[in-house]
């Protein structure tokens, strides 16, 4: 069931019960049809009426099974009205504790309210220059709708390209956490392998060494043995010179 609305900067006539749902549904009515005003004629009232229904259309809404009709006031505003609207959207300003500055949803209903007012009572001195201040208001509300889908495209293109950015963080993470193990990876077989080559080092250097110990005794022993060779040869030789 439908409340009441809240109250408006918007002046309105008093609410007019149209009937119970029930009743309209009985009749083929379609619930939410706004009655003709009072005083109007079938066709749809005055020409500024028609206007303003258009510009501000009648506020519908059920209470207890019966449904209510609210329209907006075709009464010309003065002087002091103008004052009143003044004063009274500072108070509903302070009232609802709207933000100064910056982005208020508070605030731009509130002075969305106090345009429309101020377009009902243009409109019903001269409907022509309510109609342009109508397409003023659309045009603005169309301008700041294009700005919140630019704006929310944005929040979820600078969202995507933060998980993004994120999901990249984790990834070159992990990334450098492997690289810093096969890092240790490589200088721990760096360190076998300079092992192994110290080893190999030690022991062919040992081996060397003990076969240039032993080419060197080998080389004694066939000098000794040449030697000796030498003189047994000389001995040999000696009788038959003589």
């Amino acid at each position: 069931m439908s409340s009441a609305p809240l109250n408006s900067l918007v002046k309105y006539e008093p609410p007019v019960l149209v009937n119970t749902t029930k009743k309209l549904d009985k009749k083929g009515v379609k619930p939410g049809v706004p009655a003709p005003r009072k005083g109007a004629d079938a066709k749809g009232g005055s020409q500024t009426e028609d206007i303003l229904n258009s510009i501000l259309p009648p506020r519908e809404w059920t209470d207890e099974g019966q449904l209510w009709v609210q329209y907006v006031s075709s009464n010309p505003a003065t002087r002091l009205d103008v004052i009143n609207l003044q004063e009274l959207l500072d108070q509903r300003l302070q009232q609802r504790q709207a933000r100064e500055t910056g982005i208020c949803p508070v605030r731009e209903e509130l002075y969305a309210q106090t345009f429309d007012e101020l377009i009902r009572q243009v409109t019903i001195n001269c409907a022509e220059r309510g109609l342009l201040l109508l397409r003023v208001r659309d045009e603005v509300r169309m301008t700041i709708a294009a700005y919140q889908t630019l704006y929310e495209s944005s929040i979820a293109f600078g969202m995507r390209k933060a998980l993004q950015a994120e999901q990249g963080r984790a990834d070159m993470e992990a990334n450098i956490r492997q690289l810093e193990a096969d890092k240790k990876e490589l200088e721990r077989t760096l360190l076998d392998l300079k092992a192994k080559a110290d080893a190999i080092e030690k022991r062919e250097s040992e081996r060397r060494a003990l076969d240039e110990k032993k080419h060197a005794e080998e080389i004694a022993f066939l000098k000794r043995t040449n030697a000796s060779l030498k003189r047994e040869l000389e001995t040999y030789l000696s009788p038959s010179k003589k």
